[in-house]
């Protein structure tokens, strides 16, 4: 049995999406040889909503120790507040002790807090073990220096020198990439031509079956309740600029629907979770461009995100699921295999070349936009239509072809790449 030491700083019960792939793998990791260890951040230093059911997914027989981070009372008087950095120390000294415990194989960054990933150049000079990284979003992203000054993140500049940084110092001594999606892959190998040939591999969040086999036995709150009397659209997930172009599309079809369909006065827009800031403190990126164009009075968003579980809730609650895409080519949207699970009618707004778009073909999962096609704006306008004409009905998706995206057969691709890594 070869053994794997995981870095995912987000881990249950912290509702963060960027610790899922391991939350999914954690079952099928021995069926395929591997044994795995976590080290984590203890959720009581993570500034992130906490489910206390996603325990109850992570196998019992999985060693798992977390540790403390720098509090952000101090942090933050420095400007400081990312979690990477605050447990950088933290997960460094407990990371040594447990290697020197064990003899790891395989040293495995699972995670967008992308400022612990240097100590895998740190494991790797002192115990000579080769490490991946996963990468799930860009590193250093390039995208906020194409867009004006108001519409890039707070401390843009700060946090992408330190990224341009520590992305340097990492990159060219991993032993393997594996990413959500083809295009990140690239551009590190393109920007860092010395691991051109390193082992890579682009591997979607799997579909997880076993969250929705266990949600009837939950006892989840009703935190957010749709509106019976109306078609309820559901997007849990982030927002921002980079998502105006798709919602845009969305919205001015919708309005020009209202205009000669009577029936889509009943259709209500629900933007869940659309911010990674603390509860109460997120700001709207979605609503502000509904009030816009001028159908804020169908669109709800609410900015603070929601238990996992209730999510799954919320979405086969809905009558409908819409997935808005990045105007970033290689954005996957990582919810899109639990959407599909959640057995609901689809609508997804994407580019052409994402890997959400031949996906959902293949599946036959739902209803296609393509934001980018010269056509877009009658490609929503047919697809709005459709919807609000036929709900609610049941998609007919390819269950037999959705096997290879499911958790069990992902931890198998995950592994099989491990070894090829390690080999």
């Amino acid at each position: 049995m070869k053994k794997v030491l995981i870095i995912s700083p987000h881990f249950p019960p912290v509702n963060a999406a960027d610790m899922h792939r391991v939350r999914q793998s954690l079952p099928y990791f021995k069926d395929n040889g591997w044994e795995a260890t976590v080290l984590y951040v203890s959720p009581e230093f993570v500034e992130m909503a906490k489910d206390p059911n996603l325990i109850k997914s992570i196998p019992t027989d999985v060693k798992c120790f977390g540790v403390e981070a720098f509090s952000t009372t101090y942090t933050r008087k420095l400007g400081l507040g990312n979690l990477g950095l605050r447990a950088f120390l933290q997960l460094y000294k407990k990371g040594n002790k447990l290697i020197k415990q064990e003899k790891f194989d395989l040293i495995y960054f699972s995670t967008t807090m992308f400022a612990c990933m240097p100590l895998g150049r740190l494991w790797k000079k002192k115990f000579n073990i080769p490490f991946i990284l996963d990468i799930q979003d860009p590193w250093r992203n390039d995208y906020y220096l194409t867009v004006p000054k108001e519409e890039q993140p707070p401390k843009f500049w700060f946090a992408y020198n330190l990224d341009k940084t520590l992305e340097k110092l990492t990159l060219p001594y991993a032993d393997g990439l594996l990413a959500v999606s083809k295009g990140y892959i690239q551009t590190l190998k393109d920007r860092y031509p010395s691991i051109k040939n390193i082992p890579e591999k682009v591997l979607t969040f799997g579909a997880a079956e076993k969250d929705f086999d266990i949600l009837p036995e939950l006892n989840l709150p009703k935190n957010i309740k749709l509106d019976p009397e109306k078609l309820n659209f559901v997007y849990v997930g982030r927002g921002g600029s980079d998502m105006q172009i798709s919602l845009n599309l969305l919205f001015t079809s919708f309005k020009e629907g209202l205009d000669t369909n009577s029936d889509f006065n009943r259709c209500k827009f629900w933007f869940i979770g659309t911010s990674y800031a603390p509860d109460g403190e997120g700001a709207k990126t979605i609503k502000p461009l509904a009030d816009k164009i001028g159908v804020g009075d169908y669109v709800e968003e609410i900015t603070d995100r929601k238990p996992y579980f209730e999510v799954l809730n919320l979405l086969k609650s809905s009558d409908a699921i819409i997935i808005p895409g990045s105007e970033d080519q290689n954005y996957t949207a990582s919810k899109l295999y639990p959407n599909i699970l959640a057995k609901k009618p689809l609508l997804c707004v994407f580019h052409s070349n994402s890997s959400v778009v031949s996906n959902v073909r293949i599946l036959n999962a739902g209803k296609l936009v393509l934001f980018n096609e010269t056509d877009a704006k009658e490609q929503c306008a047919s697809a709005l239509q459709e919807l609000v004409n036929t709900l609610p009905y049941t998609p007919n998706t390819n269950w037999e072809a959705f096997k290879p995206f499911t958790a069990q057969a992902m931890t198998k691709q995950q592994t099989d790449f491990f070894n090829e890594v390690i080999n």
